[in-house]
């Protein structure tokens, strides 16, 4: 079959503007997101995990309502839409952004991106069986060299890994598997209006984040500081809204490999920013992995569309 940007033979294949517009949402999301890697650190300090994640979602679901309803967007979920809806609330809200705060209980940051980003290898698994895409030389090439710097970037990660650490393991290859699921399942749009359904996967994947923390964190609102208000403002904002409009947005021209590979930015991004945000130094390793890292990428990204 063709090569890994290629849609399946009953897709049009997506117009080349389509794909520079998929490219720029990629971009986004994936900076966006790796900025948040050190700023929620900066949350952490004063709330606890699933209470961050979850009101900062529950605050950006009711802005881009809000902003869906200003354009006269019809806000009602399709009858027949519900299954799938909720479905991908639960993988690529709930277990990404919940499982793999959670597995921090147990693992390192360093460690839980480790596993977290290893989602592109499942979808492009996923959509071979799923879609019929099997993934081409250039897609295979592409994602050896993604992975291979990630391993670079958490290579002392790697070998700190230990059978205690197994729930953390679990919890965090889970939201892997479940996000890689819900972008390869999110090639087919739902019949809503695209900031509709970011907007209700938003809402049903951070209520039981926030209904969890209410039940296990004890969390005290009183607690948080100014620092901490500007960092949950930003995760509100751009990585659980604007992000997720954002990513939506690229997997349907990209193609759930080149998205999903593309995502691979994310934790470089991450670490690179903890230099300004958490005064962390970076090192020869960072470099090198960030070199793999942005090589794969282009492969994917940069690859231009054969004539339909």
């Amino acid at each position: 079959m063709p090569d890994i940007a290629e849609a399946r033979p009953s897709t049009p294949r997506a117009a080349p503007g389509d794909l520079r517009v998929g490219i720029c949402c990629l971009l986004f999301a994936a900076i966006g997101w790796g900025l948040n890697w050190p700023i929620i650190k900066l949350l952490l300090r004063d709330w606890p995990p699933l209470f961050s994640r979850g009101t900062a979602g529950l605050f950006a679901a009711a802005a881009l309502f809000a902003y869906a309803a200003g354009r006269r967007d019809r806000l009602a979920v399709p009858a027949g839409a519900w299954p799938k809806l909720i479905g991908l609330s639960l993988t690529n809200v709930f277990a990404f952004m919940g499982f793999s705060v959670i597995a921090l209980k147990w693992l390192t940051p360093g460690e839980g991106a480790l596993l977290v980003y290893t989602m592109p290898l499942w979808a492009t698994l996923l959509a071979w069986p799923l879609h019929g895409v099997r993934p081409g030389a250039r897609a295979i090439l592409a994602l050896a060299l993604c992975l291979v710097g990630t391993l670079v970037l958490f290579s002392e990660s790697v070998t700190t890994l230990s059978g205690d650490k197994l729930p953390g393991i679990l919890l965090s290859l889970a939201a892997a598997v479940l996000f890689a699921l819900g972008t390869v399942a999110a090639a087919e749009a739902l019949p809503m209006p695209p900031v509709v359904s970011t907007a209700w996967q938003v809402l049903l994947g951070s209520a039981p984040m926030v209904a969890l923390s209410l039940a296990f964190e004890a969390p005290d609102p009183s607690r948080l500081t100014m620092t901490g208000f500007a960092a949950w403002a930003y995760m509100a904002t751009i990585p659980m809204g604007l992000c997720y409009l954002a990513w939506f947005g690229a997997v349907r021209p990209l193609s759930p490999t080149v998205a999903s590979t593309g995502s691979l930015l994310v934790p470089v991004i991450g670490v690179l920013a903890s230099a300004p945000i958490l005064g962390v130094a970076l090192t020869v390793q960072d470099f090198v992995a960030l070199a793999l890292t942005l090589t794969g990428v282009a492969l994917v990204i940069g690859r231009k569309p054969k004539p339909a």
